[in-house]
């Protein structure tokens, strides 16, 4: 039972409503969830923050909470997901509904646990959020796991953030006034192409912080596919592999959760 140390409760807003799952004290890590949804390795990469001292709160935004992934599952999320008014997967410089929804959680989260502001975590088809998320002056440490919206159909998309040009003008202010982004990718995933990264990095210049994991490499898991794409969960190689590319990405990703909400300990 992956969740069986957490609470939930229902958040509502914009008349979107999603169960929402909540474990731990001190600052908060809002960590939106990859397809096909909460499971066990969305929630160990959660339990892994809590463990460092901090609070998380994830939520069930598709898919059944607890259960694990599976291609035919993440095939059937993944078509519901694409054609909800919710996500907006193929639109260009477009904000979803979804990330209005996560920018007030975020408030919400902020104001109950404190600290100097909300980390956000969001994976695979969340992970561009993190940009839109940093609209909310609550959001201080976004991290871009494996960004796969808007679907890279084509070269436009390929390329593109989600975000208009005012709102990646935003994002770029508050990037150069000291909110840094942290993005994670296995370079030959289809689904997070590089002219994504090099879209951010012309914006966001040194501000965005990466981990780009070569793939293939002799260096990775036997176990890991030639087109991995989960870099913190299902990818993710075990502990027992400290010097595997992903061990060294999921740890940057922890440090940079870890000195932006916790500085004392940072």
């Amino acid at each position: 039972m992956p969740l069986a140390d957490y609470s939930s409760e229902s958040f509502t807003d914009n008349g979107i409503t999603h169960e929402v799952f909540h474990r731990g004290v001190g600052p908060c890590v809002l960590v939106a969830p990859e397809i096909p949804g909460v499971t066990p390795a969305v929630v160990a990469f959660a339990d892994r923050l809590v463990d460092l001292g901090m609070s998380v709160a994830i939520p069930s935004m598709f898919g059944t909470p607890g259960k694990a992934s599976t291609r035919p599952r993440a095939i059937r999320v993944l078509i519901r997901a694409c054609i909800s008014r919710e996500f907006h997967a193929l639109a260009l410089g477009d904000t979803a509904p979804a990330t209005m929804w996560l920018r007030s959680l975020a408030r919400s989260l902020h104001d109950k646990h404190g600290g100097p502001g909300i980390g956000f975590v969001g994976m695979c088809f969340t992970g561009g959020y993190g940009l839109a998320m940093m609209l909310e002056d609550a959001v201080i440490a976004p991290v871009l796991s494996q960004p796969s919206q808007p679907l890279p159909l084509g070269k436009a998309r390929s390329a593109n953030v989600g975000l208009d040009a005012d709102q990646l003008r935003v994002v770029t202010e508050r990037a150069e006034a000291g909110c840094p982004v942290l993005g994670l990718r296995f370079t030959g995933d289809p689904a997070v192409p590089a002219q994504r990264f090099e879209t951010l990095r012309n914006a966001l210049g040194d501000h965005f912080l990466y981990e780009e994991i070569t793939s293939p490499d002799d260096s990775l898991d036997p176990k890991v596919e030639k087109l991995a794409h989960s870099v913190l969960t299902e990818d993710l190689a075990p502990d027992s592999k400290p010097g595997h590319p992903t061990q060294v990405a999921l740890n940057r990703t922890l440090d940079f959760l870890g000195q932006r909400l916790l500085p004392a300990a940072g």
